[in-house]
């Protein structure tokens, strides 16, 4: 690999006439530039669920885009044979297994890694990956409190790699179309954006404290987080629900279409007001009967629910935001964890609402209708049955690593951050229990003590972060 890149090096600077200091790349960011017809040596950290979307998404690339997943690493080894299975039935190249994240940065052969661990890792495993010189792809949001997002941004403008946020409408063509339609004044001028994100979630139930399964590396797991005895609720998946590792369905569904509701809106900054309410409805206090409990219901993220029984989650399950942008834009969020109507002409479980000055328009997955004023039938709309998804931020961040050109990326690590900003305020705001007028040019809260020490949280050893970055 050393001499790979290398060669690399000498042949494009010798046949491009150039200089590495007229380039403008610092030394460690020039070596990761790989030539386009170089095999991408990529490590996939977090397998499962997400995860497995993010294997099967590289595996399909091997052959277009010359990637390679050389190694799976996971906290929990009870996942390699499966994982490793379809790596190898789908490329026919067995990867490399390895439970701890820090030996794959030192891994010499890697260029790149992708990330689908849960929230509370992302800050923390992209600067170190910025730092071992590894390009990143990190799942949303893109951090787990505002302080370590903005490391997360410092670590990739030094190191001049490409780090890519993974909000995958940015690659939707038909939600790039609607925002091009919103942009060029579709509806007027805009005022007001709603985000809405209504998944029927029932309880996932409570468990005492345990002992951790034989090959799951908890402490790993645990990594930045304060240390808790190991519980089956707070781990797999369930980590979403406590404030100590997830940030709640707002910062999980939430945080795409807040991404979409913000970038429709043009606001490539903070609100300056935030307002959030909410709390756990439709959920029994007390502890079921043994002969009362309802069976458990395995779901999304191989974990169970138990319909209207107690839940230990610290996270609301119904939650309103109210943000206001300098201008007066209103950006409105509502995530609603039980049964409900929906919204919109035809009914919208998760997506977008717009309202301009001339009317308004919705977004609901990979399609989007636009309606003028009061009338009933939309005058413009994506195609019906359209199929226009010709590219992923899976490839884009590919194709971005090839070029050395950060510019091209479709959701790059600052405009990530300011989308996975708008849970993490709505959260404070929740958790505080009152409005907070935000000063976005310093990250900070305007006189309130209480709201500013949610803005980052103390770091476990030795999973802090650098004192530089």
């Amino acid at each position: 690999m050393t001499k790979r890149r290398e060669f690399l090096k000498t042949t494009a600077l010798s046949s491009a006439g150039i200089t590495l200091g007229g380039l403008g790349f610092s030394a460690k960011s020039y070596a990761s530039i790989i030539g386009s017809n170089e095999r991408i040596h990529l490590a996939q950290i977090g397998i499962r669920n997400q995860g497995t979307d993010h294997i099967n998404n590289y595996c399909s690339l091997k052959d277009s885009h010359n990637v390679v997943l050389k190694v799976l690493c996971d906290t929990d080894e009870a996942l390699f044979n499966s994982k490793s299975k379809i790596v190898a039935d789908k490329t026919g190249i067995k990867p490399e297994l390895e439970w701890d994240l820090r030996r794959v940065l030192d891994n010499k052969e890697i260029d790149a890694v992708s990330m689908a661990t849960p929230n509370h890792w992302h800050a923390l495993a992209t600067v170190w990956a910025c730092q071992a010189g590894k390009h990143v792809y990190v799942e949303k949001p893109a951090c787990h409190n505002i302080w370590e997002g903005r490391k997360m941004i410092e670590a990739a403008q030094k190191s001049g790699l490409t780090v890519q946020v993974g909000l995958s409408n940015r690659a939707i063509e038909n939600v790039r179309d609607a925002m091009q339609f919103l942009h060029e004044g579709g509806i007027g001028k805009l005022y007001m954006a709603r985000a809405l994100t209504y998944k029927l979630r029932n309880s996932y139930g409570s468990a005492k404290d345990s002992t951790p399964p034989p090959n799951f590396h908890y402490n790993q797991w645990l990594g930045p987080a304060p240390y808790r005895p190991y519980n089956e609720k707070r781990s797999h998946y369930n980590w979403h629900w406590f404030w100590d590792t997830g940030n709640g369905d707002s910062g999980n569904t939430g945080t795409h279409q807040l991404d979409i509701a913000r970038w429709g809106l043009r606001k490539h900054e903070h609100p300056q007001t935030i307002y959030s309410m909410g709390g756990i409805y439709g959920f029994n206090q007390d502890e079921c009967l043994p002969d009362s409990c309802t069976p458990g219901t395995k779901v999304y993220g191989d974990v169970m629910t138990y319909g209207h029984d107690r839940s230990m989650q610290e996270t609301p399950n119904i939650q309103s935001g109210l943000f206001k942008y300098a201008d007066g834009t209103i950006l409105e969020y509502e995530a609603r964890g039980r049964y409900t109507n929906h919204e919109g002409s035809d009914g919208k479980e998760v997506g977008n609402l717009f309202y301009g000055s001339d009317g308004w328009l919705e977004i609901s997955g990979n399609t989007w209708r636009a309606f003028h004023q009061r009338e009933s039938k939309p005058f413009a709309s994506s195609a019906e049955n359209s199929s226009r998804q010709k590219a992923t931020l899976y490839s884009n961040f590919i194709e971005s690593i090839r070029s050395g050109k950060n510019e091209m990326l479709q959701c790059g690590m600052e405009e990530g951050f300011y989308s996975s900003a708008l849970p993490l305020l709505a959260n404070i705001s929740y958790r505080v229990k009152r409005e907070l007028k935000f000063m976005g040019e310093f990250e900070k809260f305007a006189h309130d003590s209480e709201a500013n020490m949610l803005l980052s949280r103390v770091y476990r050893e030795p999973f802090s972060f650098p004192n530089i970055v």
